[in-house]
Parts: C-alpha cells; sequence; structure tokens
C-alpha cells in the first residue's frame, strides 16, 4: 500500500504544474489579442481553459482521497 500523504503531495503537485501552464497560456491568450490576433488568443484561451480543469479534477481527486479517510467526529 503507498503512503497517502505522498500520494496527495503528487496530486497537488500535478495540480500546481497545471495551474502554471494555465498561467502561461492565459498570458500569452492576451498578449495575442493585444496584438488583434484573435484565433490565436482563443486558442491560448481555451489551452489555459484546459489546464485549470485538468487542475481542478486533480484537486477533485485529492478531496475524494481525503474524504475516504476522514471521520466526522
Amino acid at each position: 500500500m503507498s503512503d497517502p500523504r505522498a500520494e496527495l503531495a503528487g496530486l497537488y503537485e500535478r495540480a500546481a504544474a497545471e495551474l502554471e501552464v494555465a498561467a502561461q497560456h492565459a498570458r500569452v491568450a492576451a498578449r495575442r489579442l493585444r496584438e488583434q490576433e484573435v484565433p490565436r488568443s482563443g486558442a491560448h484561451a481555451w489551452a489555459a481553459h484546459g489546464h485549470q480543469l485538468a487542475a481542478q479534477e486533480l484537486l477533485s481527486q485529492a478531496a475524494r482521497l481525503h474524504a475516504a479517510r476522514a471521520r466526522p467526529e
């Protein structure tokens, strides 16, 4: 059996990495929009959203793992 804390830490690290990439895409989307490159801006905006959703799923997994072990005492 694996260490649950290590598993949770890994999920948090992966979520953080996804959010860092999302931030990079958001910055590019803003720059492209200022340059009036709307289609490219949109592509990066959707990529940012996709990475945010991936991070959200990882954080949801972490929450489910915690909920499975938590006791309402």
